[in-house]
C-alpha cells in the first residue's frame, strides 16, 4: 500500500529580508515518518539532474532532525528536493520544490 506524504514547510521568522544572493542556505530537516530517510538530493529549479546526496553516508532516523546547509555559491533560492527512504520501509520516494531562502524548517510526514 502506497502512503501519501504530506510535506510541511514553515517560513523562517526573521527581522531582515533574505534576498537571493550567494550565501549558504540553512534550514532544519525533520523526519516525522516511521522510516529511515537514507538519501536527500537538491538541485536548483530548472536543473535537470540531481546533485550529490546531501547526507553522504548519514541517514535521518524517524523522529530525528538535522541542520542542512546548501553552500553551492549560487544566487538562487528555489530548489527541487528529493527524499528517498530505506528499502522495504513501505514509504515511497517523494519530491518537492521550496524557496530555501525563506525556509527555516521542513518536516516530512506520512
Amino acid at each position: 500500500m502506497k502512503m501519501k506524504f504530506v510535506l510541511v514547510a514553515s517560513a523562517m521568522m526573521a527581522a531582515t529580508t533574505i534576498g537571493a544572493r550567494a550565501e549558504d542556505l540553512v534550514f532544519k530537516l525533520k523526519n516525522n515518518t516511521s522510516a529511515v530517510l537514507t538519501n536527500f538530493y537538491t538541485s536548483p529549479v530548472g536543473v535537470n539532474e540531481w546533485e550529490d546526496d546531501v547526507f553522504g553516508r548519514q541517514v535521518l532516523n524517524p523522529g530525528e532532525n538535522i541542520e542542512i546547509t546548501i553552500a553551492d555559491g549560487r544566487d538562487v533560492c528555489k530548489y527541487d528536493m528529493r527524499f528517498e527512504f530505506e528499502e522495504g520501509s513501505g514509504l515511497d520516494t517523494t519530491e518537492d520544490t521550496q524557496d530555501l531562502c525563506e525556509l527555516g524548517e521542513y518536516t516530512i510526514h506520512e
